[in-house]
């Protein structure tokens, strides 16, 4: 990804998460968030997805709601933000990406991905609009 768009990005994930709520921020400290430019290939390779605008975000961990003391010992909980896939779906008719957009894009990822933290599956994440 060329680094001034990096940057840019980088910039508007950054007010992003400063609009966002204290409560989110808390949860933010709980479930760490890392931001990419693509998946990789393994994690491509185990979703099922083939092209990698695709993937906006992943979560990686146990959902509170299917935790049990067997998972204790396991990885971190860890949510991921692609930026190409972000990008993309930020990407309007005319093949550009307005600033408006693409916050909207990176907000709907970030509570996406925390949202499956919390149990909540994709149907679900659809319905509130967050799909």
């Amino acid at each position: 990804m060329d680094p001034r768009r990096r940057r840019h990005f980088d910039r508007l994930l950054e007010e992003v998460l400063e609009e966002l709520p204290p409560l989110v921020h808390e949860l933010i400290e709980k479930v760490p968030l890392h931001v990419e430019d693509y998946p990789s290939e393994r994690v491509m390779d185990e979703l099922g997805v083939r092209y990698r605008q695709q993937l906006c975000g992943l979560y990686t961990g146990v959902p509170l709601t299917q935790r049990s003391v067997e998972q204790s010992g396991r990885l971190p909980d860890v949510v991921t933000i692609y930026r190409e896939g972000v990008l993309a779906s930020a990407t309007g008719p005319s093949g550009r990406v307005s600033t408006k957009r693409l916050r909207r894009e990176i907000r709907i990822t970030i509570l996406h991905e925390l949202a499956h933290h919390h149990g909540l599956g994709e149907a679900e994440l659809r319905e509130l609009g967050y799909g």
